[in-house]
């Protein structure tokens, strides 16, 4: 169904990639618990330390890419963090970044971390378990990110050099990084700068420049190759490279960053493409999101042809729902794979993901029609959704067939704290909501392709 809508449609130019990625890293920042604008503010600082090494145009526009798509991955393993640490995966991972090197640092911070609101007994389960298999636990979920990442890069169309700089910005210039422990000059140079990067933004914001630049200069001959560290120390000492760092306006100074020489224009097939990847970097979140976008956004385009939606308008819808869930990368895996009932805090957090779908998207301009369409989906006819609290005069046909496409995906799929629901007993749930969660038409509708 995809690719007939696709080819129906036709393509026309959009925008820059260098504009789209940068808005869409956003989300990234999101699975990762980062500050707003964590690898925007990671590429600055690394298209610098580029520059100062005299790098060409060609090879500073896959270094900007690698740094902004750096933790494509990263959602592919939050489950799994949530699971060992029994703790909130954005909060560990943003903790676990401002550790210092050495194992005495990182197994303070497990300790602290691992289980912190469980009984003592389970707390020491959980560690001793971390303890005696953390070698093999580290490795498993390293490479499972890394490997992800790479993945995602290539079907955006990225070459081999930016998709290992993903695939290794975790190995160490001493050899002690992962998933390969790779040493010195066997590491790519981008997946290099990209680490140096990071570790500069998260010390930065955590404690400031002085931060920064002694955690740069800490690391220097052990995680860090020190040519590059002496890169960063030149660029430090420019008082233009903070202010930007710092600005308010720095996704617009970044692209003064992209070698112009090396711009890409993204037409619909290729926004379609990325749409699809950032779908994939959403359902990862959880296992039991597995392909839940993809689902969504298919039987949303069916449900629009049935209701007689022209082509161009249903891939417009088909991205609308790939994409309605992007905020779900603000929330916890605590909360997302909760077995039992949510208590009101995490219920807060949870309706708290439409707001993040409305403000990531929105700050995509080809895409900020479709960001109140997309974040509307748990509106109900009756007023009573979120996080609007709509009324049935204020929800457009778009976000109703959304929100039944995620209603019955949800329904039809398993989820922590029930089996997958059979069709019939799908629909006589979603009967029994028509009117005042679910538009009657749109459920005729998937009524009549369902038969």
């Amino acid at each position: 169904m995809r690719h007939e809508i696709l080819a129906e449609a036709g393509t026309r130019p959009i925008m820059s990639l260098a504009e789209l990625v940068g808005a869409f890293s956003y989300a990234l920042d999101l699975t990762e618990g980062q500050p707003p604008g964590h690898c925007v503010r990671a590429c600055w600082i690394g298209s610098h330390v580029g520059r100062q090494l005299g790098l060409s145009a060609a090879e500073r526009s896959d270094l900007y890419y690698t740094i902004l798509l750096k933790d494509l991955g990263c959602s592919s393993n939050a489950a799994r963090i949530c699971e060992l640490y029994e703790a909130d995966d954005r909060a560990f991972k943003q903790g676990y970044k401002t550790v210092g090197t050495g194992l005495a640092a990182t197994l303070r911070f497990v300790v602290a971390k691992t289980a912190p609101s469980a009984p003592f007994g389970r707390r020491v389960a959980a560690v001793t378990n971390i303890l005696r298999n953390g070698d093999k636990i580290a490795q498993d979920m390293i490479l499972s990110r890394c490997t992800r990442g790479a993945e995602i890069a290539r079907s955006l169309r990225f070459c081999d050099a930016v998709c290992d700089g993903i695939y290794r910005l975790d190995e160490h210039w001493d050899g002690s990084g992962r998933p390969g422990r790779l040493k010195g000059a066997a590491i790519p140079r981008f997946a290099q700068i990209a680490l140096l990067a990071q570790i500069a933004d998260v010390f930065h914001v955590h404690a400031g420049r002085d931060a920064a630049i002694d955690e740069i200069e800490r690391r220097s001959g052990s995680w860090l190759d020190p040519e590059l560290c002496a890169a960063f120390a030149r660029v430090a000492v420019a008082p233009d490279f903070w202010s930007g760092l710092t600005s308010s306006m720095i996704d617009t100074r970044l692209l003064l960053l992209a070698p112009a020489s090396h711009a890409v224009t993204v037409d619909d097939d290729y926004l379609d493409d990325i749409a699809a990847a950032f779908g994939q970097v959403i359902d990862a979140k959880s296992p039991y999101t597995a392909g839940h976008s993809t689902r969504v956004a298919e039987l949303a385009a069916r449900i629009g042809e049935a209701m007689g939606m022209l082509p161009a308008r249903r891939r417009w819808l088909y991205r609308a729902a790939l994409l309605h869930d992007v905020g779900k990368l603000s929330v916890s895996n605590a909360i997302l794979d909760k077995p039992g009932s949510l208590d009101e805090r995490e219920w807060e957090a949870m309706r708290g993901h439409a707001g993040h779908t409305q403000a990531i998207l929105g700050r995509i301009g080809v895409l900020a029609d479709i960001a109140p369409i997309a974040a509307a989906h748990h509106e109900r006819l009756d007023g009573t959704g979120y996080p609007l609290r709509l009324n049935d005069q204020q929800i457009t046909r778009e976000t109703r067939i959304i929100t039944l496409c995620d209603f019955y995906d949800a329904l039809t799929s398993d989820r922590p704290y029930r089996a997958a629901m059979a069709h019939d007993e799908a629909m006589a749930i979603m009967q029994a909501e028509a009117g005042k969660a679910i538009d009657p038409d749109c459920l005729a509708a998937l009524r009549s392709i369902s038969t």
